[in-house]
């Protein structure tokens, strides 16, 4: 009895009570651990093989009409990856491992910034409003003994080891230190379809009907201007002047899928402003004709005379002896079709007559029609199929400071400007092709979608000189940026993939 009531009192080894309640616990939590854990890493290998196969189908949203198949494509073949503890198969490399969404956008973010805003508005299968691709991963099973265990004692539901992911990522192409202009395009037009083909481009008003051929500009206002360009610091109409007149940097980059479009003929914007590129410096550009940042380019064919040099006058003479290239044949006879303001790229008749005027010896094609003096041979004539092709030709086959055209009231040479820039594309433009029948335009008009951008070559001097209302005759180059089919030209443009969710 004595032993037993000192074993009573005895309070030796209690510390391994607590210590066994202390390590039930600890084992308990670890165990928690090793599961949560293992379901950390499996979400983890989901998320990340879901952003990938995202960042791989948005690379092909690029507007085109075989983009969402080309999407699809990449998605299925272009990633591959693994899992470590989820039940069923470890390899993520299947369509059976994912399912695809397309967007043509995203939930406001300004208004509503929270990143799990349903989407199911945004839903598309048009392949040219897919910006975006929706990934949700397919769920998989993480088997959790410890968990299950744990709640079997306590006599409770079992957690649910289910896991997935979803990822969000989307395309953008940006054009950059091009010229902020943009014209209407016929519905399914491209580019590439019309290479070599001449657009008649018209300012269009702020509220009549907006036809293919119309042309106006983009808002540069909103971060557009290059801060080390010619344009930077000025402001209204001397800004509009510099940004379609001037050489060198002169925007930012704009987004492809929403520029924001001044129409309408700008104040103070007349033809004079095109005509720089002539070595044609008239009312508003005559202050700026010694001006690098407006320097006209190697080949300069205007069609005026100009055989004593020095700079062209108001209401110049034309010339009986030489001529600017001409637009397709369609637009001499009001032909072209099915939209008149858009030619079909045949210029044979053009063609022999600038060749037969500014090279040959011949006076048949020469205006006015009774002016038949035959004129001194020039140079062999260029075999270029195109009038950009032909041009290329004229300046490379000419040394530097000599004459492109001889025995012409116009050497082809700048004569006016005290400075030129070797530039060949100092005649051309990069501006925005717009389908203004899907995307109708009214005054100032924010976000809109740009078909393609377009290089185009600037034909003709603007025969008016001043005045709101005039014709641009360009032929179309080529598409440039990105997407299928297109020259991609890195110092302007730069396609965009982003993870937004």
């Amino acid at each position: 009895m004595k032993r037993i009531s000192e074993f009573k009192k005895d309070e030796g080894g209690m510390i391994l009570v607590f210590v066994a309640l202390f390590l039930v616990v600890i084992f308990g939590m670890t165990a928690l651990t090793f599961d949560l854990g293992r379901m950390a890493s499996t979400q983890t290998d989901l998320q990340a093989y879901a952003d990938h196969v995202a960042l791989a189908a948005a690379g092909e949203l690029d507007g085109s009409n075989d983009a969402i198949t080309r999407a699809t494509l990449a998605a299925e073949n272009m990633i591959r990856d693994r899992q470590s503890f989820a039940t069923g198969d470890r390899d993520l490399d299947s369509i059976a491992d994912f399912s695809l969404r397309f967007l043509s956008g995203l939930p406001d973010a300004a208004a509503d910034p929270d990143d799990n805003d349903p989407v199911d508005a945004f839903v598309t299968n048009d392949p040219t409003q897919a910006g975006m691709v929706e990934v949700t991963a397919t769920p998989r099973t993480v088997f959790l003994p410890f968990a299950n265990a744990l709640a079997a004692l306590l006599g409770v539901a079992g957690p649910d080891g289910t896991v997935g992911a979803v990822a969000i990522a989307g395309y953008t192409q940006y054009a950059c230190d091009v010229t902020p202009l943009m014209f209407c395009i016929p519905p399914n037009w491209t580019a590439d379809a019309n290479k070599g083909a001449t657009i008649n481009l018209r300012t269009g008003g702020n509220n009549a009907f907006w036809e293919p051929g119309n042309f106006g500009f983009l808002d540069p206002e909103d971060n557009l201007i290059n801060p080390t360009g010619p344009c930077a610091g000025l402001t209204g109409s001397k800004l509009y002047i510099c940004m379609v007149a001037a050489n060198g940097p002169l925007t930012k980059c704009v987004k492809q899928t929403g520029v924001d479009t001044e129409v309408g003929q700008r104040n103070g914007i007349g033809s004079a402003i095109y005509n720089s590129r002539f070595d044609i410096f008239m009312a508003t550009m005559s202050q700026l004709k010694n001006d690098p940042d407006y320097a006209p380019g190697p080949q300069v064919i205007s069609g005026w005379e100009n055989s004593g040099g020095g700079c062209l006058k108001n209401n110049p003479t034309v010339s009986t002896d030489s001529m600017p290239f001409p637009p397709d044949d369609c637009f001499a006879t009001d032909s072209c079709a099915p939209y008149a303001r858009f030619g079909d790229a045949d210029w044979s008749q053009g063609k022999d007559k600038y060749l037969s005027l500014n090279y040959g010896n011949g006076g048949t094609y020469v205006d006015p029609p009774n002016s038949l003096t035959p004129h001194p041979a020039g140079p062999p004539t260029p075999v270029g199929t195109t009038r950009y092709d032909m041009y290329l030709e004229e300046i490379s086959r000419t040394a530097a400071g000599d004459d492109i055209l001889e025995g012409r009231s116009e050497s082809g040479r700048p004569q006016c400007a005290n400075t030129t820039v070797d530039d060949p594309n100092r005649r051309t433009f990069i501006a925005a092709a717009i389908d203004c029948a899907a995307n109708p335009i009214q005054g100032r008009t924010q976000d809109v979608p740009v078909k393609e951008f377009v290089k185009v070559f600037l034909i003709q001097p603007l025969e008016s000189s001043s005045g709101s209302d005039f014709d641009i005759y360009v032929e179309v180059v080529e598409k440039v940026g990105g997407g299928a089919g297109s020259s991609n030209i890195d110092s302007i443009f730069r396609d965009v993939v982003r993870l937004y969710r």
